[in-house]
């Protein structure tokens, strides 16, 4: 443990430069007392760190002074290749630095751990795109990630879903982000800060106005809250429905969320089925997605969804009865 925290240190002045002893004890969550024996002890391993006093002061190496990567273990680095998998850096346009970048960690790497670390390309594929479903086209993703890499604005055509027009806009990228195969960027836009979808990205232009991120603007919390705050409120109804087994096994189609709320609310019926309530964004959607499963479900409520299936269902019907003998 001790070992692996002075590498670590290491790594971490390396990348940063000068890092203040208490921000170090936070990151590796121990005292101050221990971060100032854990660089003592960097010292006396002919570490070249010093220290910097004052209230702007700190631990740093001394210039010029940079470390192999000679203390990576084999998870490490076959975590490092896992992480490099090259379907999303070859649609940044970054593929041929990546497979350079990895040649100079295998050559970095002691020759223990490089045998496992090479076996990962060939053992490991990341294939992001869900089944049954191309990966969206991105047109504009090499632009779009080099301003967000430049922090320089973006003057684009944005189509909304739904919508059939692009309208013009301007953007400052603050980060990219790619879910379940889809690209997202997230960008400001006057004082909010909101996602688009890149495969509605037309046109996209990087111009030469700079600008600077939100201080205390951090991507992944950005994320992860406003995903959160998006499903939330997209499951804004319900449905009552009866499933058979069949049906419950068919849930899966429909996501996990729904699959757990039915696990959640499910009360045994007659005949083997359960009433269950499930979350769905409107009358409309609701509708497309019990369509699904057949006739595995029976739609109790809401009124408007009962009654608008017992009419969809009723228009086939009779559809089908009419095509008989054409």
């Amino acid at each position: 443990m001790l070992a692996s925290r002075l590498l670590s240190i290491l790594m971490v002045l390396q990348a940063r430069g000068r890092v203040s002893a208490r921000e170090l004890a936070a990151q590796f969550e121990v005292s101050v007392r221990t971060i100032h024996r854990d660089v003592d002890q960097l010292s006396a391993a002919g570490i070249p760190v010093y220290a910097d006093r004052g209230r702007n002061g700190g631990f740093a190496l001394m210039d010029g002074y940079r470390t192999k990567l000679t203390g990576l273990t084999q998870p490490e680095a076959e975590a490092l290749f896992l992480a490099g998998l090259p379907g999303p850096a070859a649609q940044l346009g970054l593929a041929d630095m990546l497979s350079t970048a990895r040649l100079k960690l295998i050559a970095a790497l002691p020759a223990s751990v490089q045998p496992g670390a090479e076996r990962i390309s060939t053992r490991f594929h990341l294939d992001p795109a869900p089944w049954f479903r191309a990966a969206d086209p991105h047109p504009a993703l090499q632009v779009v990630a080099r301003a967000v890499w430049n922090a320089q604005a973006l003057k684009l055509r944005y189509r909304p879903a739904g919508k059939s027009d692009a309208q013009p806009r301007k953007l400052w990228p603050l980060g990219l982000v790619l879910k379940a195969g889809v690209w997202y960027l997230v960008a400001q836009s006057g004082k909010s800060i909101r996602t688009y979808r890149m495969a509605n990205i037309h046109d996209a232009e990087m111009t030469e106005e700079t600008f600077a991120r939100p201080a205390d603007f951090n991507l992944a919390e950005h994320w992860n809250e406003s995903s959160g705050s998006y499903e939330a409120n997209v499951w804004r109804c319900h449905a009552d429905v009866r499933l058979s087994p069949a049906g419950v096994e068919l849930l899966e189609l429909l996501g996990p969320r729904v699959a757990a709320s039915a696990r959640e609310t499910a009360r045994p019926d007659h005949d083997g089925w359960i009433r269950c309530t499930l979350p769905i964004e409107s009358v409309d959607q609701g509708l497309r997605e019990l369509m699904r499963l057949c006739d595995e479900v029976e739609v109790l409520g809401p009124p408007e969804l009962r009654a608008k299936t017992t009419a969809t269902l009723s228009a086939m019907t009779r559809r089908h009865r009419a095509s008989v003998g054409r």
